[in-house]
């Protein structure tokens, strides 16, 4: 359960005097935007930035670009992730995709409703409900927080988003956390990245850093995994007298 004095806006602030202002994607194209997430699959941050800005410096981003680039270049770009030929062969379905079902101007196709956008966006390989809204907020379209794994474990962590029995419900509960912030674009991106990068850097899935988090006093999973603060914890409740019952007066 979260603290009653946490909320996204406050974490928000405290992320951003921790990190500072987080460093934006590299493109606003949503076509470019695709390719991002298909370039390096499973790379660090760092290597899938390399990934994008060695596809730009040596092959382009355009469609045509990606389908007359020759295989081995292709290869060069994904390496910098694993499965380099299957995500080789994703970005050709990607360049085929959009300029046969989209006439290689895929913004025209996503300034609809969210729920026709979205549905474009999930033509593409690679690209789930998540990718495809988080593709809407890094291109300006939608108000979205739309958090990735790291970010949405974040949240599940501070007690904002209850973890569900699958990833989908859980991710569609933190639509609801999102509400706490303005619903601009560029607010939401903020968040979405310092979120996703506090989740990289100490809220790790397996053995997270409590002890480095600026958010450990008012985070519901530091307070029941630090041994300290579950220390703590107990002893505030031992220290708390309990009410006593109250009387029930007797008629009659």
């Amino acid at each position: 359960m979260a603290s009653p004095s946490i909320t996204l806006a406050k974490v928000v602030k405290v992320l951003r005097e921790h990190y500072g202002q987080p460093k934006p994607l590299p493109t606003d194209d949503p076509f470019e935007l695709i390719l991002w997430d298909n370039a390096a699959y499973l790379a660090s941050p760092a290597r899938r930035r390399e990934a994008f800005e060695q596809l730009k410096r040596t092959i382009g981003t355009s469609p045509q670009a990606i389908l007359s680039a020759k295989q081995k270049a292709l290869e060069e770009v994904t390496a910098h992730g694993i499965l380099k030929s299957t995500f080789a062969d994703k970005l050709r379905r990607c360049a085929t995709i959009a300029l046969t079902d989209f006439g290689g101007d895929l913004m025209a196709a996503i300034r609809g409703p969210l729920h026709t956008a979205r549905r474009a966006l999930r033509a593409f390989p690679g690209i789930g409900e998540p990718g495809a809204e988080k593709i809407l907020l890094f291109t300006g379209q939608q108000p979205l927080l739309a958090p990735e794994s790291n970010g949405l474990r974040v949240l599940v962590r501070l007690g904002l988003v209850q973890e569900k029995k699958s990833y989908s419900r859980t991710y569609a509960a933190s639509r609801q956390v999102a509400r706490d912030l303005p619903a601009e674009p560029s607010v939401l991106q903020e968040a979405h990245l310092l979120l996703q990068q506090h989740g990289q850097r100490l809220c790790k899935r397996s053995v997270p850093l409590c002890g480095a988090c600026p958010l450990e006093p008012e985070c519901a999973h530091a307070r029941v995994n630090t041994p300290g603060m579950a220390l703590q914890s107990a002893k505030a409740r031992r220290a708390t007298p309990a009410r006593p019952a109250p009387r029930t007066r007797l008629r009659g």
